[in-house]
Order: structure tokens, then sequence, then C-alpha cells
């Protein structure tokens, strides 16, 4: 993983409820629909929209159409890859 990639990641976690995000899907088995990211959070769907994007753009969480919905996962592989080289920085 490149700097830049570690820089992307870094700012897009550099939000408290971009982590908000991330924490409930790791108490939910990695996933969250669009619907329960709107009720975890108490702010407008464009804002939780925004959130999501930026966390999409980092390639933390990946994002499934379902119908006229998104379900969204974490993207296991990029988390991992992301912790061991700050390990080692």
């Amino acid at each position: 993983m490149n700097l830049k990639q570690i820089e992307k990641i870094s700012k897009a976690l550099g939000d408290v409820n971009r982590l908000k995000i991330l924490q409930y899907m790791q108490q939910h088995e990695g996933k969250v629909e669009c619907t329960q990211a709107c009720n975890l959070l108490t702010l407008a769907q464009p804002s939780i929209s925004h959130h999501i994007k930026k966390l999409v753009e980092a390639d933390l969480i990946l994002q499934h159409k379902v119908g006229r919905n998104y379900n969204y996962t974490i993207n296991q592989k990029v988390w991992d890859r992301y912790q061991k080289t700050l390990a080692k920085l």
C-alpha cells in the first residue's frame, strides 16, 4: 500500500460520522444497508450519502446495488492492509 492510499484512507477516517458507520458495520457482520445508515446517524440523507461516498472512494467499503437500494460491506482486504501498513510506520 502506497502513502497516497494511506493518506486517502486516513482522511476518510477523520470524521466521527464515518467512524460510526464503520463501527456499526463491524458490529453487524461487516454490512449495512442504506436505510440502516440513515437511521444510525442524525443527519440528512444527502449528508449520509456524502460520508458513505468518501468511504467508498477510499475503498474501505464496497457498494452493492440491490433493486433500488444499496448495501455496503467492509472491504476487509483493504482494511487489513491499511492496519498492517500503519503498524510498520
